[in-house]
């Protein structure tokens, strides 16, 4: 809410926000109800790292330093889609048991919908702009909202802290473990590159969102992970290892977008 308040609402926005958010669902549909798919990616953790990227504390700072200030709605609804889709239906993936029936039930998913902190958000965020109070709440909201983003970073810090004391470990390619990583640096940039060619975005508004879903995997599928005691260490590993990975592969996709655009 806080971070919808204070950067404003716009059309840029809104479009790609909705791209990063369809995209996503769209993606976990199809790997659910797909047996090759779901053999790959057998559970959510899997899913989510791989679909979710690091576009506030990576992707936004990326956009900021290679691409045009006119772009930076696209990278900030990217982030905003994607932020939405992991905190609404995150929790209710994950608390759902592993290898369980993939049927998406419509009740609980309302119910999960409606529960989220994300959906929450939208809805002062509508109530704020109906009665002009989005000006004063955003400043008010943007402190605490900051105060939330550190402590998500010394979460994050602490847990991979520990899990690299064990090295082996965490160079473990095991457990669909290179499927996510495969999805989230280059299937996921792929897929988005051509649904902005398919709805005719300009060069630059196609760099910004690209880059953005070339982003390794989130904080939140950690932080998600750590909530509901689920896969915790897998999703550690994800991050760490995308983000690795990524130091190459973001530079790269970068270079080719500049050069095909």
């Amino acid at each position: 809410m806080g971070l919808l308040l204070k950067e404003g609402i716009d059309i840029d926005l809104i479009k790609s926000a909705l791209i990063a958010f369809f995209s996503i669902g769209f993606l976990i549909v199809l790997i659910n109800y797909s047996s090759v798919f779901k053999t790959k990616l057998p559970n959510y953790s899997l899913q989510l790292a791989g679909l979710i990227g690091n576009t506030s504390f990576l992707g936004i700072p990326i956009a900021i330093a290679l691409l045009p200030t006119s772009t930076i709605n696209f990278t900030i609804g990217f982030d905003l889609g994607t932020t939405l889709f992991a905190w609404i239906f995150g929790p209710f993936f994950l608390q759902k048991k592993e290898n369980s029936n993939t049927n998406f039930y419509s009740k609980e998913l309302l119910k999960a919908v409606l529960k989220s902190p994300a959906s929450r958000g939208i809805i002062g965020v509508l109530i704020a702009y109906l009665l002009g109070w989005e000006a004063a709440l955003g400043d008010y909201l943007w402190i605490p909202a900051r105060i939330v983003i550190f402590l998500a970073i010394v979460i994050v810090g602490t847990k991979l802290g520990i899990i690299t004391n064990n090295k082996t470990i965490f160079f473990n390619f095991d457990n669909g473990i290179k499927y996510s990583i495969i999805l989230k640096l280059f299937v996921l940039p792929l897929i988005i590159y051509f649904v902005s060619k398919i709805l005719n975005f300009e060069p630059n508004e196609t760099s910004a969102i690209v880059l953005q879903a070339a982003t390794p995997s989130a904080i939140s599928t950690i932080l998600l992970a750590e909530a509901y005691k689920i896969n915790q260490n897998i999703a550690a590993r994800i991050l760490f290892l995308t983000t690795l990975i990524s130091i190459i592969t973001i530079p790269i996709s970068a270079f080719l977008l500049n050069k095909i655009n």
